[in-house]
């Protein structure tokens, strides 16, 4: 079944705060008409500044663990939830390449953060380093499978 419309069938509202897909969620989640009944907010904290100042990730956070790490993806989710008030929220981060990845996070490594209702669950994927577009695909596509089996 097709995200975008199931979505706006059951009227549920969805948001995103993106670092590593750059809009891409957003792009799928705007992509047919009548979206705009369903999503209500997208924002694309890149930079770690974004995610302290617009998601109210706090920096500690960031300098402890990383902006790519559970703890991290679970600020951006609190914080583009309390932004936009939606049924479903999400946030994603991760390392698409071609650098910055290291021994405990290769490139590849992707947090996915989702709330439906109240319940808050963080996802870590590991995907093959095959590129940065590859990266990015695969992980819009975990997250559009993730939030169809939650909804359905």
């Amino acid at each position: 079944m097709n995200l975008i419309k199931y979505l706006i069938k059951k009227k549920i509202s969805i948001s995103v705060a993106e670092s590593c897909t750059g809009g891409l969620v957003a792009a799928l989640l705007t992509s047919k008409p009548g979206s705009s009944k369903i999503f209500k907010l997208g924002i694309i904290s890149y930079s770690n500044k974004a995610k302290a100042d617009i998601l109210k990730v706090p920096k500690s956070i960031i300098s402890k663990y990383g902006a790519v790490s559970e703890q991290c993806c679970k600020y951006m989710l609190i914080g583009i939830n309390k932004l936009s008030k939606t049924k479903i929220s999400i946030s994603v981060t991760g390392i698409a390449g071609p650098k910055g990845g290291t021994i405990k996070k290769p490139i590849g490594t992707v947090f996915v953060g989702i709330k439906f209702n109240n319940n808050y669950k963080i996802f870590k994927f590991k995907f093959k380093n095959r590129g940065r577009k590859y990266i990015q695909k695969c992980t819009v596509k975990k997250i559009s499978k993730i939030i169809l089996n939650l909804i359905k």
